[in-house]
């Protein structure tokens, strides 16, 4: 076939060897920046993940483009579709290089936010770090102050133990003095209950059981009309003689009741339900009341009964003996009562 050509060649120009080697330089550069492009894609598909099928499939194209170069080199129409197409895809590609370099550019733009924003976390994470530090360092102080207070609890737990039990013992001994004492009262109030009837059967004795002069209860009572005019707090005569026969009875009695019973003679003053009209020299009967409890301790004392033992009430009109308002009724509500009690 060589040798065709060269006889061929002898007859015409033969311009086919310098297609061929235009054709072959051509190939040669495409070639060349198909190894550049493949490099590229190489090189691009390392840094960005996800297009490794666009460059398998160039790869596939080229290998394809590249077998057909070798089988079809006559064909240049198919060469030059084949160009045309691998051109096409390499604008392609390149706008997706672009537009894959512009994501990357906004990737490393939030990548540096990103850093930023975990700086930022990471100054948060250690002030938290050194906020739990001192948490952990209070709780710790907290644990050894429950620890002595534990301590101290159980201290006082132990004293409260030993508190109860002397405060048992002690219980124990306030109830055994308190039986004690009670008995010893009720000795005493037997012992004053005995005075109280000799001094009142002494009393009864002295003063010839009169009318107006009564016991009731535990009282010796005397009727007010005895002892004082109406609306007055003076003694009468008559009265200051039975006071002073009382009185002798009660310096007796001052004798013979032992010196440990705590005994006073208290003398109230009633009086009826007659309101006072408040000219004279008493406003109301507390006051007239009460003046007269005292007429009757005063005139004991100048007797030569010793004032401690003696107690003046008033009570007024608010302790009657009998509930009414006949004339005899209120008679009888005006008193003087002597009782001999425990102070």
């Amino acid at each position: 076939m060589a040798l065709a050509r060269r006889r061929r060649g002898n007859s015409q120009v033969d311009y086919w060897p310098g297609f061929v080697d235009a054709l072959s330089t051509l190939l040669l550069a495409i070639m060349f920046l198909l190894s550049v492009f493949v490099l590229a894609q190489f090189l691009l598909s390392q840094e960005i993940t996800g297009k490794d099928a666009v460059l398998n499939r160039l790869n596939a194209q080229i290998n394809e483009l590249t077998s057909l170069l070798a089988l079809e080199r006559s064909d240049r129409q198919d060469v030059e579709d084949q160009l045309l197409s691998l051109q096409s895809s390499l604008q392609t590609n390149e706008a997706e290089r672009s537009r894959l370099q512009q994501l990357l550019a906004g990737g490393a733009g939030a990548a540096q936010e990103a850093n930023e924003r975990a700086g930022l976390l990471s100054e948060e994470l250690d002030d938290e770090k050194q906020i739990s530090q001192r948490a952990l360092s209070q709780v710790e102080l907290l644990n050894q102050q429950i620890s002595a207070l534990r301590k101290q609890i159980s201290a006082l737990e132990s004293a409260l133990d030993i508190s109860e039990e002397r405060d048992d013992a002690a219980n124990a001994k306030i109830a055994d003095l308190g039986k004690r004492l009670n008995v010893a009262l009720a000795q005493r109030v037997q012992e004053l209950n005995r005075y109280r009837s000799d001094f009142f059967g002494r009393l009864r004795e002295i003063l010839s059981d009169r009318e107006n002069i009564r016991i009731v209860g535990d009282r010796f009572v005397f009727q007010s009309e005895v002892l004082f005019s109406s609306g007055g707090a003076e003694i009468n005569d008559a009265g200051r003689t039975e006071m002073a026969k009382l009185a002798d009875a009660i310096k007796q009695l001052e004798t013979e009741i032992p010196e440990e019973i705590n005994w006073v003679l208290r003398v109230d003053g009633h009086t009826d339900d007659v309101p006072l009209s408040g000219n004279g020299r008493y406003r109301d009967n507390w006051e007239l009341s009460s003046a007269r409890a005292t007429s009757v301790v005063k005139f004991l004392i100048t007797q030569g009964v010793t004032p401690r033992r003696l107690v003046a009430a008033g009570f007024g009109e608010f302790q009657p003996l009998v509930e009414g308002d006949t004339d005899s009724v209120r008679s009888r509500n005006r008193r003087i009562e002597l009782k001999l009690t425990e102070r």
